[in-house]
């Protein structure tokens, strides 16, 4: 005989309540751990944060609780690490300086490993693809030193004094070019005296240049520096040993 059919038993509320749960669970974001940093660590971070920030905002505009929060700390750990903003912002624009003077100045070498003399339009192009490689790479540490750098100490060697500014490392870089542009006004009989003044010509075109690029990047930085070295060398070129102003006789 058949069984009789009954109908579907009633669901257990238990059982409703604990899917309902485990569905609720699930969707629920996993709790996240802090990530404990070493004392190395946590420094690169918070000068990491604070390029970014500086670049985007300058540094009048950016504050300590910002940064702490961009790195999930609290202040005091900015201020254990740099002594305020003053200090992170300090070694944030050394470093920059650093990076770009030595890319600059590797790029001047006057000798191949081999001895073999590298020609000065060369070194032109260079030190032109130096400064270009640079933005390209780091956007952000460029535009900090094109800002107004304020003063301060030397958060990175514990020194006092005047930070360096953009116009700084181009007084440094202008001095490299400046030695090797005497060299060649001597080779090629013009008064070595003015190799200062020209080397500060030639390091202003190609950094005011890159200023401009940063933003628009076209053309392609290969295509820039090789109007900047067409126009340069082609000018040192056709110097005129003693220059006079065409509106005089």
């Amino acid at each position: 005989m058949a069984e009789p059919i009954t109908p579907d038993a009633e669901p257990d509320d238990n059982v409703t309540d604990i899917t309902t749960a485990t569905r609720r669970e699930a969707r629920r974001p996993a709790t996240r751990e802090r990530v404990r940093m070493t004392g190395q660590q946590r420094r690169e971070q918070l000068l990491d944060i604070g390029r970014k920030l500086f670049a985007e905002k300058g540094f009048e505009a950016v504050s300590v609780e910002e940064i702490a929060a961009k790195a999930d700390v609290s202040k005091p750990v900015v201020y254990e690490h740099f002594g305020g903003k003053e200090g992170l912002y300090a070694v944030v624009v050394d470093r920059e300086m650093s990076y770009l003077l030595v890319s600059i100045t590797d790029a001047l070498h006057v000798d191949e490993p081999d001895g073999v003399r590298v020609d000065p339009r060369t070194l032109l192009e260079r030190a032109g693809m130096a400064l270009f490689d640079y933005i390209d790479r780091y956007p952000d540490g460029f535009r900090i030193l094109v800002r107004d750098t304020p003063s301060g100490s030397d958060a990175e060697s514990g020194e006092s004094g005047i930070r360096g500014t953009f116009a700084g490392l181009l007084v440094d870089v202008a001095a490299r070019v400046h030695v090797l542009l005497a060299r060649q006004f001597k080779e090629y009989g013009f008064n070595p005296k003015w190799a200062a003044m020209y080397s500060q010509m030639l390091v202003g075109m190609v950094a005011q240049t890159g200023q401009w690029w940063l933003d628009v990047r076209k053309p392609k930085k290969e295509e820039v520096v090789a109007h900047l070295v067409n126009l340069a060398w082609n000018g040192l070129q056709n110097l005129e040993p003693k220059p006079r102003p065409v509106g005089k006789s």
